[in-house]
């Protein structure tokens, strides 16, 4: 499937050496003011070849919408982006087109389709979340007149875990660091790994805040749940292999009774349960842990079979990135805004009262 979202649907297409990556989006509101320039700037943040902490693939990530907004406003009709592929080096990879690389989805693929794009990956590279970035700054411009925001930042490097979790200083930092004593280290873990032509994994923070009352109420029970949703987009990023909500892993080992999270009549005194309860948000921050899986791409000898089943040794050649974790995490970002904007749109419709709001401007 190649569709997420219910009110708000989105589909991608396009491969790592294709022609390009792209997304159309149906359900998007008329009305809403298009920014081009925070479009762009989302992209930049995600964009490949800027750092040694990524991949060295430079791809300029210009955002060419083809449908959906006349004169700077959204008009209600599907949005249709296209991100041109301007620097493929396919040839990288002719010389292991029928070796499975030990850690991707060639073989998966393969025993799916009978067939597998063997160009970085084709379909199933990270490449296709720059559709998912760009898709999820037209959620970020839905969402901004209610006053809800999406941020996130780098926890942990390998074993290097930060303490502090600032995310204006994550805006500003090479590897998306939340911990600024902790990030000299967390690079050099990076570059180290790098250097001997390894990867290593980490953990981004994606988080919600903003206005309450809009904050309050999203999610619909019982299979759609917020959390739940959360939960299979995260999952369905490219290296993602766990994820966390609120205090999760912490919450197992503790009794209820330090677990719960009091309300006095200003709210939640705590946040342990991330801002969801019963699959709906409680208005509390949204705090989401998404752990990412090394790059499976290395350049160090690696034992595996080709198509035949004959057993090969791996020379990976190619551009990767040590860490996709750092760049994951900005679309991980995007992904709880899709998310968000989704279930605000389906909030619309819970109850007479909301209904009522949405006609009374024809009375």
């Amino acid at each position: 499937m190649n569709t997420f979202g219910q009110a708000l649907r989105v589909t991608t297409f396009g491969e790592s050496h294709g022609a390009g990556i792209g997304c159309v989006i149906d359900g998007f509101p008329a009305g809403i003011v298009i920014d081009e320039h925070l479009l762009q700037k989302e992209m930049l943040r995600r964009k490949p070849g800027k750092t040694s902490y990524a991949t060295p693939r430079k791809e300029d990530d210009q955002v060419e919408i083809l449908s959906g907004v006349f004169e700077g406003v959204s008009t209600g009709t599907p949005i249709a982006l296209f991100i041109p592929n301007t620097n493929t080096k396919s040839k990288d990879y002719t010389a292991f087109k029928d070796i499975f690389r030990p850690g991707h989805a060639d073989f998966t693929y393969y025993s799916k389709y009978g067939i597998r794009d063997y160009r970085g990956g084709g379909r199933s590279s990270a490449r296709e979340s720059a559709a998912r970035v760009a898709s999820g700054a037209f959620a970020k411009m839905l969402l901004k007149p209610f006053g809800i925001m999406c941020e996130s930042g780098i926890l942990h490097i390998g074993d290097c875990e930060g303490r502090t979790l600032d995310f204006t200083y994550a805006k500003s930092s090479e590897i998306f660091a939340l911990d600024k004593e902790k990030e000299p280290i967390q690079k050099r873990i990076i570059l180290e790994a790098k250097k001997r032509g390894d990867s290593v994994g980490g953990c981004a923070i994606v988080r919600a805040y903003g206005n309450k009352d809009v904050l309050r109420g999203l999610g619909e029970p019982l299979y759609y749940k917020l959390d739940s949703a959360i939960g299979a987009m995260m999952m369905g990023l490219n290296g993602v292999k766990a994820l966390e909500i609120g205090d999760g892993i912490e919450s197992s080992k503790r009794y209820g009774s330090q677990n719960n999270d009091p309300i006095d009549p200003n709210g939640f005194v705590s946040n342990y349960c991330g801002g969801m309860l019963g699959g709906i948000s409680t208005g509390e921050e949204i705090v989401v842990k998404v752990y990412f899986k090394p790059t499976p791409s290395i350049f160090l000898p690696q034992s595996t079979i080709d198509i035949s089943k004959q057993p090969k040794e791996l020379a990976l050649k190619g551009r990767h990135d040590p860490c996709i974790a750092v760049r994951g995490s900005v679309v991980c970002e995007s992904m709880l805004a899709l998310i968000l904007a989704d279930m605000l749109l389906l909030r619309s419709k819970d109850n007479l009262y909301h209904l009522q709001a949405v006609f009374k401007a024809y009375e």
